[in-house]
């Protein structure tokens, strides 16, 4: 026995569902006549009555029950495999997840907003931020770039400076106003000054500015980020750089109140291991770390310098 068109099944199943000629036509958007149609058609080509009628519906013979089963299932095997393999062509690469380590007041200062920005325009990359202060810190079973603060001597490892750093001193705006206002570097003697290392970076500074080094703090901080914050809330002047000062320059938590800097001696670094190097995604990000470098400003005083 030749098999009926596949059409018929389909018509079959809808009217065995719904009970209704009407109802079917309704769902496949044809005309009652077409579906009364195609029943006829393949009650014939199978020689077997599939409906019997009871009042206004029709109902499955027990020859209709057994046939209505195994269309059912065939019809559901191929709406899953439709399915399935509209997925497979439709479906999303899973993102590729780069871990990023970094010191915290550059993740906190510079970095990040500059990585969701980066997320943005890049969605398939996902990011993970961790923090150590050097590269012997670095977790490189967790990392694959870190970003560091340090004179570049790392074998086995690829590198590329940020950008060169120079070190000038920061303060809130109120250090710029009233009686001992900064107007030139000397007036620095009435100030504190913040150390974030055993002071040889004031000395560099002060050298090159003509003045005399005024001895040792009298609070002493090893952390740049805590400096920083000190000079915010006017306990004195810090020097930075900047990377790390960019965000309170520009919106005005702190100022340059002097144009002089001095190179920093060392720089931040972009770095991975030498096999990583060649990783797209890793490029990809270094890439974009190394020109959103070139586009933060270098000098802002003329921005800052409150009068």
């Amino acid at each position: 026995m030749p098999l009926p068109p596949l059409h018929a099944f389909r018509v079959f199943e809808c009217v065995a569902r719904l009970g209704h000629v009407g109802a079917a036509a309704a769902e496949l958007h044809v005309t009652p006549g077409a579906v009364s149609q195609q029943i006829r058609m393949l009650q014939s080509t199978l020689g077997i009555d599939l409906f019997c009628k009871q009042g206004r519906h029709l109902v499955l013979t027990q020859s209709g029950l057994a046939l209505q089963r195994s269309v059912s299932r065939g019809i559901q095997e191929i709406t899953e495999g439709v399915r399935l393999i509209s997925q497979d062509h439709f479906k999303v690469p899973p993102a590729k997840v780069l871990t990023i380590s970094t010191e915290p007041i550059f993740g906190a200062s510079w970095l990040m907003p500059r990585l969701f920005a980066f997320r943005a325009k890049h969605p398939h990359i996902k990011l993970r931020v961790i923090s150590a202060d050097g590269l012997d810190l670095v977790d490189w079973r967790r990392a694959d770039i870190a970003v560091l603060y340090d004179a570049p001597i790392w074998e086995g490892f690829w590198w590329r400076p940020l950008q060169p750093l120079h070190m000038f001193p920061v303060c809130c705006p109120q250090l710029l106003r009233g009686q001992y206002a900064l107007r030139q570097p000397s007036d620095l003697r009435h100030h504190r000054l913040l150390h974030e290392d055993d002071g040889s970076q004031w000395r560099r500074w002060l050298l090159e500015a003509g003045l005399p080094y005024p001895g040792d703090a009298d609070v002493h901080i090893e952390d740049l980020g805590i400096a920083l914050q000190a000079a915010r809330d006017g306990y004195g002047v810090a020097l930075s750089d900047e990377i790390n000062s960019s965000r309170d320059l520009e919106e005005g938590r702190l100022v340059q109140p002097f144009a002089m800097k001095v190179p920093a001696g060392m720089d931040y670094h972009c770095v991975c291991n030498e096999e990583s190097r060649g990783v797209p995604e890793i490029v990809l990000l270094i890439d974009w770390l190394l020109e959103q470098a070139k586009a933060t400003p270098l000098y802002l005083h003329d921005r800052t310098r409150i009068s």
